[in-house]
């Protein structure tokens, strides 16, 4: 995979599915229902997201399991509206879950 700046630039269908906490199945059915969720394929099939696709993957389960959004149209609509409210909402959401993240390594450090 390509390296730009130390990240990778490609994630395979199991790293974005560990990195977003949707499982494939879901994914693939996004992939089907949102138009900006395109991830390359090689010859193969195999899918790869780019870092911008798992944020949007991010968004989309936000939308679904914290706005209690479910509705595929109307969680396309609230992804285009771009709400300052929901942005907010996401943005202190995934610093929490890194905080937690962060915290649960000390953890295992101090044990």
């Amino acid at each position: 995979m390509d390296i730009m700046d130390g990240e990778k630039q490609y994630y395979s269908l199991r790293e974005t599915e560990k990195e977003t906490g949707v499982p494939v199945s879901t994914l693939r059915y996004w992939e089907k229902e949102f138009e900006d969720l395109q991830p390359r394929k090689d010859g193969h099939g195999n899918r790869y997201y780019t870092r911008e696709d798992q944020e949007l993957i991010k968004r989309i389960k936000y939308i679904r399991d914290e706005l209690k959004i479910t509705r595929i149209e109307a969680i396309r609509k609230e992804l285009h509206a771009n709400t300052k409210h929901s942005d907010e909402r996401q943005a202190a959401l995934d610093i929490l879950l890194r905080v937690k993240e962060e915290l649960c390594e000390i953890r295992k450090m101090i044990k």
